[in-house]
């Protein structure tokens, strides 16, 4: 699945290309494996919505964890060997969540937490190298890397209808899953370029200067900005994760096989938009994409909760899939427009940006609680219309605009 533009690059370009985009697809189907069997779990467990959100945030706790670590690890260690590692912990978390929920939700806590752990590293060394990867081909393509982790979602989500339809066993899905992950990903992604010239020549440099990159990142307006854009798309994504299906099977009473199709054309609308996502940047740029594309979602997924019947429901939730599509990439480019700071400006987004994970699964169990899980989804569009906003913080820089400078429209 190369971007057009690398069928001009040298192979060595080339083999970057191809290697970030494998590990975000492998990364989005380890995701959506997971996550399709959500509604299963729950019932196994017979968990409240708010009991189900308080499990989910084990997930979102991992990650929070591992984010503000993975820009010095990033950078001491690279990305190709961060993400190399990570899947063989992802794998194993996996196979933990999928034995360890039939005895109850301890294990299934322990092996969500690993799981976010995992999820966290590899997704700031994945987004570091797709920075690497567009620098070398001298064009934006960090939304079609996004769109390679969606088409692993989407391979995910169908494939776990067609487990849950065929019934076909949580633990028999998950273990397989890790499996092919842990097997796969260090070998595909093993035409990363390096990260740096530093890097290319000393694969443990970095150290103490990563350390003080990071500290520098987290004090400077522009990039907290970027943060608060990325949470509130984060927050509209992660919801829609980890709540579509269960909304639709219980707010619309459709049956599981139905809710996890609605989970997957959530998730093939994002893929398209991530996919051509790119021509749109080009021609209007950053800022007035993002902020078309805001209220695109905000109205699909109004649509999706207002919507009374299940066809209007999946056509909300498209909507709702494809105007979120760009948030997260959009701001991945935005903090590493500058290269000798990527991994730190990464590190840091990517950290504000999954709070929204760890907010996300409790704040709609809570209300969901008291109302309904449906109903409850309506507090995304609050976010949604705060990244309109904000959505100025992205604009590309220029070298005679230091990241310290006030923000200007």
């Amino acid at each position: 699945m190369p971007s057009p533009a690398a069928a001009t690059a040298t192979p060595a370009v080339t083999a970057a290309v191809r290697g970030t985009y494998f590990a975000f697809i492998a990364s989005g189907l380890g995701f959506a494996s997971w996550a399709s069997r959500i509604p299963q779990v729950r019932d196994r467990l017979e968990l409240s919505p708010a009991e189900l959100g308080l499990v989910l945030l084990a997930l979102a706790a991992g990650s929070l964890i591992a984010l503000p670590l993975s820009g010095p690890i990033v950078s001491r260690y690279g990305s190709r060997r961060t993400v190399a590692t990570m899947s063989a912990v992802l794998a194993a978390a996996l196979v933990v969540i999928g034995v360890g929920f039939q005895f109850g939700i301890v294990p299934l806590v322990a092996g969500l937490f690993a799981f976010g752990f995992a999820q966290g590293a590899w997704d700031v060394a994945m987004n570091v190298q797709g920075a690497v990867a567009e620098r070398l081909l001298g064009r934006a393509i960090m939304p079609r890397f996004h769109a390679g982790f969606s088409v692993g979602t989407v391979a995910g989500a169908l494939l776990g209808a067609v487990m849950v339809a065929t019934h076909v066993s949580v633990t028999i899905h998950l273990i397989g899953i890790a499996v092919l992950v842990a097997a796969l990903v260090p070998f595909g992604v093993r035409g990363f370029a390096p990260d740096s010239e530093e890097h290319a020549a000393d694969p443990a440099a970095g150290g103490a200067g990563s350390a003080r990159r990071s500290l520098d990142a987290w004090r400077e307006p522009r990039t907290l900005l970027i943060g608060l854009f990325v949470l509130a798309f984060a927050f509209a994504e992660g919801t829609g994760n980890d709540w579509t299906s269960v909304a639709l099977i219980d707010g619309y009473g459709t049956a599981p096989a139905v809710g996890t199709l609605g989970f997957a054309t959530f998730l093939a609308a994002m893929t398209l938009g991530r996919w051509f996502g790119p021509d749109l940047l080009d021609r209007y740029g950053r800022v007035r994409v993002s902020r078309v594309l805001a209220v695109v979602s905000l109205a699909g997924l109004l649509l999706f909760v207002f919507g009374h019947y299940t066809p209007l429901a999946f056509v909300g939730g498209a909507l709702w899939g494809a105007g979120l599509s760009l948030g997260f990439p959009v701001g991945m480019s935005a903090g590493a427009d500058e290269p000798s700071m990527a991994a730190a400006r990464v590190s840091v987004i990517a950290s504000i940006g999954y709070c929204a994970f760890l907010a996300g699964p409790p704040l709609i169990g809570f209300l969901g609680q008291h109302s309904t899980v449906l109903r409850a989804l309506t507090a995304v569009a609050v976010l949604l219309a705060i990244s309109i906003m904000i959505a100025g913080s992205v604009r590309p820089l220029t070298p005679a605009e230091p990241e310290v400078e006030p923000l200007r429209r």
